[in-house]
């Protein structure tokens, strides 16, 4: 049985594909190349780290914690971000 090279995965790729591997929605093929790319690149380790560490943080604060501003702020600098 010939298995067939996977390609690997780019950091710009990774960063598209970060929350799907989070929610554990990748495909194999794709959780394999993910998990590849990590294991090599510093920088998105990082990455991966810091947005483990934000959505830790983010379940710790409740809705009424949060001021309306900031929240607003907070939304709109993920849509940029996320865009």
């Amino acid at each position: 049985m010939a298995f067939e090279a996977l390609a690997p995965m780019t950091c710009q790729e990774l960063v598209e594909l970060v929350t799907d591997y989070l929610e554990d929605a990748l495909s194999d093929r794709d959780h394999a190349r993910f998990d590849e790319h990590i294991a090599l690149c510093p920088m998105c380790q990082v990455h991966l780290e810091q947005l483990r560490t934000t959505i830790r943080a983010m379940g710790r604060i409740g809705e009424r914690d949060l001021d309306p501003g900031v929240l607003a702020e907070l939304q709109e600098r993920f849509r940029d971000w996320n865009a």
